[in-house]
């Protein structure tokens, strides 16, 4: 896992991201353009043992020609760890340990709430609305990272 800097460094000009929402059950993913301008999400993967997901994300890696990754870690709203930003931050070690692409944890508080006021009055019914939920937070997180990176 990188610093802000260092991942800066690591990734071209124009290259395009992944962000992705860990959740308990689910996995939602988002991608970037390669202008680093615009979030968009993509799917929702249901969390599987850890070497399908690898698979997957590898998939989605080269179909879309990511360079970096961007992984959400949700800290308590006072700043510290629980379960769930450990948790993600295992999956950023295990991911660093088989993927040669650069990865940062980005602070996501506040982004599955972001994303519901969003989807809240689509005329969806609620499982379509709770995965849609995981992959729009996904968006949600890296366009927070791609707006902090083109300050």
């Amino acid at each position: 896992m990188l610093d802000i800097s260092n991942f800066r460094k690591k990734i071209n000009e124009k290259s395009r991201l992944i962000g992705i929402d860990p959740g308990k059950r689910r996995i939602g993913v988002a991608i970037c353009d390669e202008n680093r301008k615009i979030a968009t999400p993509l799917k929702t993967l249901e969390k599987k043992e850890f070497h399908i997901f690898k698979k997957e994300l590898d998939s989605l890696i080269k179909e879309y020609n990511i360079d970096g990754i961007v992984i959400g870690h949700p800290l308590k709203t006072d700043g510290t760890s629980g379960n769930s930003a450990q948790s993600a931050k295992d999956l950023a070690i295990n991911l660093s340990k088989n993927i040669s692409l650069p990865i940062i944890l980005w602070d996501e508080r506040y982004s599955s709430e972001g994303a519901f006021k969003i989807i809240r009055d689509l005329q969806e019914n609620s499982s379509k609305k709770q995965e849609r939920l995981d992959r729009d937070a996904a968006a949600f997180i890296l366009q927070g990272f791609i707006d902090y990176l083109n300050k």
